[in-house]
């Protein structure tokens, strides 16, 4: 089975050689979203909170082009630039997920793309 790229105006564009997902054996494997307005491509402003909301907006909009939502996703994997704003970030996560619980896993980075706070990619089965 060939694989499909994703391609969804409700994120940023891809910046590199990546697609914003790929579609492959029933699954939708997504690339890690920051907190990039997919309009002006800039860092949006504020804190971790404002940041992941912006993340987890760009995704879904991802999710949704391939006819999937937070429901579809079995695992995320969230990056954050300090371990100390867990709770903040968890607090938006939660509340944009819905009752939706994949598993996640959570890891402080050294270093993430344009300096941001937080990173997050999903796999999301196909419905």
């Amino acid at each position: 089975m060939p694989l499909k790229p994703v391609r969804s105006d409700k994120a940023p564009a891809a910046i590199g050689p990546y697609s914003q997902g790929i579609i492959a054996n029933g699954f939708l494997f997504c690339a890690g979203q920051i907190a990039l307005d997919p309009v002006s491509g800039q860092v949006v402003p504020g804190d971790v909170k404002a940041q992941t909301e912006r993340a987890m907006h760009n995704l879904t909009g991802v999710l949704a082009a391939a006819g999937c939502s937070w429901r579809h996703v079995v695992k995320t994997t969230v990056y954050l630039a300090d371990m100390n704003d867990f709770p903040a970030m968890n607090d938006v996560y939660g509340r944009m997920l819905g009752d939706a619980r994949p598993a996640r896993s959570t890891v402080q980075a050294a270093g993430l793309p344009r300096d941001v706070l937080v990173e997050i990619d999903p796999i999301a089965e196909l419905p």
